[in-house]
């Protein structure tokens, strides 16, 4: 595979939100506003690039038996630096709203699954090319999330209000209206594979590198 199709497969073959359905925590969770979500997904975005990168030139060094834990070693150092540039840079508001997801970056399925399932296996550079599409892609999905709920609840988009005297939804501030928003996006993504299938003849069937045979995270802790 290139490594242009390896940064590719992250943004939306693989879309860790949109078509793997991981890290579903800090996407219902933070994806009030588009503001939170950009914040969200460029914090996860620096730490799989950088943890990929790591693990991936340090993967010959690691035996086997210890590798999740200096995995997580790895991944807990970049979430650290993330969460400490955070603090001094970006606005309060942001770092009280992502509050406790920033360290939870450490425990978040897509950064370990990456370090595990590619960077593990591959080059530095094709490993740093994955982390940094897979980061994109969870930010993109963060962001049209995000931006859906705000734009509904409140009329706004990254706190710029668009229409004034919006009668806004406030089920979508709740934890609950951001499944029905997340639900609502994968059901139109679904309805255009499968019409996209009929039209052609076909019939819409998953990637077979996306099905349980294939994946690995199931077996992480043995």
């Amino acid at each position: 595979m290139s490594l242009f199709n390896i940064f590719k497969n992250g943004i939306w073959r693989e879309n860790p939100v949109l078509v793997l359905l991981l890290g579903m925590c800090p996407t219902l969770a933070v994806t009030s506003s588009a503001k939170n979500a950009l914040g969200m997904g460029l914090a996860t975005s620096f730490v799989l690039a950088g943890s990929n990168f790591v693990v991936s030139c340090c993967r010959k060094f690691i035996p086997d038996q210890v590798r999740i834990p200096c995995y997580i070693v790895i991944i807990a150092t970049f979430v650290t630096i993330v969460e400490q540039l955070m603090q001094a840079y970006a606005p309060p508001e942001l770092n009280q709203t992502l509050g406790i997801f920033i360290p939870l970056i450490v425990v978040n399925c897509i950064v370990l699954g990456r370090a595990e399932a590619f960077a593990s296996k591959n080059g530095a550079l094709a490993s740093l090319l994955d982390g940094l599409g897979m980061g994109l892609g969870f930010t993109l999905a963060l962001l049209i999330l995000g931006g859906l709920r705000e734009f509904i609840a409140d009329g706004s988009l990254f706190e710029l209000q668009i229409f004034t005297n919006w009668q806004g939804i406030y089920l979508l501030k709740t934890a609950t209206g951001a499944f029905f928003a997340l639900a609502f996006i994968l059901a139109v993504m679904n309805q255009r594979k499968i019409n996209r299938c009929r039209k052609e003849g076909l019939t819409y069937e998953a990637p077979p590198e996306l099905s349980c045979r294939s994946c690995n995270i199931c077996k992480l802790g043995k």
